[in-house]
């Protein structure tokens, strides 16, 4: 069906169409004119089919007999929250909020953490209807009296799951304190856990629920691949199929901050271009690194988690799981970067054997067994790569022009300089023209023999002498 089959007005059917789009996507066909009927909804559906416009459009229509050119902040207060766990998803859900009501006199704005907020606070206190943000930033605004959140009639949870499950459900409690009680709620996102629909079920009044694909299904797509290999190898082996198969734009996920740091550091120096996204890093480094990624300065980009849920990079052709989550769930968010839009996409994962049980939990969730790829081919070629340490042997080789695998560690060159130097050495060095560095000064005749080492004379004095290093000498007793 064609989009105007959905009663939008015209102001967004036009926007609609000058973004390419004719014909909705399922989740967009049932969503919207729940909504447009003021609905409490629940709303799943695989990640990259259009989520989005499914709450971002009827919203507008439901808002634009309120929507006003006046310049006064009163005439503009707050009317739709959009809530999203992550600043890139954040940033993403404004941008179409403004792309689809370009022709509708509605404000929006977008707050989140990491930049400066004097900005954003210009911008709620001089008015908006439709405000998209992250929790704890928007909690700040609230703290610093900058928004007042008492008109809004439409709250939206945007990846809904990972808004109860990331620790944000305290911010949200103090966030829902501030609404209405009267207002109507949308949950969307790829997937819903019994928990989640529980908690979710205490939000909402007599949601209709909308699932347009098996639940936790991951997009059609998107082939899976796993390789088994060990944790060493890994990179090598991530190496090998990024430069064997040409690959232009690798998506990587990592469990930790730190890995993904080290992993794009250590990536660089194998000859590869990538770069890492994680929450440590500030908003203008985030921002650097997509859009390198992007527009293709950097072929692999690193990410945790928090990456899965707002990247959205068309025609995306890899996502790599170089580890596995540790949830489920979440490998249906981190692979549903790929796939998008009707477009086809492949899923490698590299699994070391403390992950197979891991492995066994997502097949589980996906139903079906995930293909195995035999590596014992490129384990073998990388194998002299696998450590740091082996790089070292190999640079020290290089420097003698020797390669000895069968010393032992105490006799590799690189522990030379801890094995103890013999004493006649030590001694030969403390012995310089004549004079013994190991022994406490004592003055006397100066010797004769120039530029030449001798032995040092025995030397005695009657008067107390302070030692360089032994201390005073006892004066000898005069025979007078």
């Amino acid at each position: 069906m064609p989009f105007d089959t959905l009663n939008l007005i015209p102001p967004l059917l036009r926007a609609v169409a000058e973004q390419g789009y004719t014909e909705p996507t399922p989740i967009q066909a049932k969503a919207i004119p729940a909504v447009l009927e003021r609905r409490d909804l629940m709303g799943c559906a695989q990640t990259g089919t259009g989520k989005t416009a499914g709450f971002t459009l009827p919203l507008l229509q439901l808002l634009s007999p309120l929507a006003n050119t006046s310049p006064s902040p009163a005439r503009h207060p707050v009317r739709a929250l959009i809530l999203t766990p992550t600043r890139e998803l954040a940033a993403q859900v404004e941008e179409s909020v403004r792309g689809y009501g370009k022709y509708l006199p509605l404000r929006s704005t977008v707050v989140y953490g990491g930049v400066d907020m004097n900005p954003q606070t210009a911008a709620l206190r001089a008015g908006v209807e439709i405000l998209v943000a992250t929790p704890g930033r928007l909690l700040d605004h609230v703290q610093q009296k900058a928004v007042n959140l008492s008109q809004v009639e439409i709250l939206v949870l945007d990846e809904a799951d990972r808004m109860l499950d990331m620790g944000f459900l305290p911010d949200l409690k103090r966030i829902l304190s501030l609404l209405p009680a009267q207002r109507q709620t949308l949950l969307f996102s790829a997937t819903f856990s019994d928990d989640i629909k529980k908690l979710a079920g205490q939000l909402l009044k007599n949601p209709l629920s909308i699932e347009v694909a098996r639940r936790n299904a991951p997009a059609d797509l998107v082939s899976h691949q796993v390789y088994e290999v060990a944790v060493p190898h890994k990179r090598a082996l991530l190496c090998s199929l990024v430069r064997t198969r040409d690959m232009k734009q690798v998506l990587v996920f990592v469990r930790m901050k730190r890995d993904a740091n080290r992993l794009a550091r250590e990536l660089v120096r194998d000859g590869i271009n990538a770069t890492a996204i994680h929450s440590d890093r500030t908003q203008a480094e985030r921002e650097q690194a997509l859009a390198d990624f992007k527009e293709g300065r950097a072929t692999l980009l690193v990410a945790t988690d928090i990456a899965a849920r707002g990247i959205d990079i068309e025609e995306l052709p890899f996502v790599v799981n170089y580890e596995l989550p540790y949830v489920p769930e979440d490998y249906v968010h981190r692979i549903g970067r790929t796939g998008r839009a009707g477009m086809p996409g492949e899923a490698i994962s590299l699994v070391s054997h403390d992950e197979l049980k891991l492995l066994a939990d997502i097949e589980k969730l996906l139903k079906r067994p995930i293909t195995r790829i035999p590596v014992d081919a490129v384990e073998e070629e990388h194998k002299p790569h696998r450590h740091e340490r082996e790089h070292a042997r190999e640079r020290d080789h290089e420097h003698t022009g020797k390669r000895d695998h069968n010393r032992s560690p105490r006799e590799h060159p690189r522990h030379e300089h801890a094995r103890e130097k013999p004493a006649e050495s030590r001694i030969s060095k403390a012995v310089h023209d004549g004079f013994d560095f190991t022994k406490p000064y004592e003055p006397g005749e100066p010797s004769t023999v120039v530029n030449k080492p001798v032995a040092p004379a025995h030397r005695t004095s009657a008067r107390p002498v302070a030692a360089l290093l032994g201390g005073f000498s006892l004066p000898q007793k005069s025979s007078k």
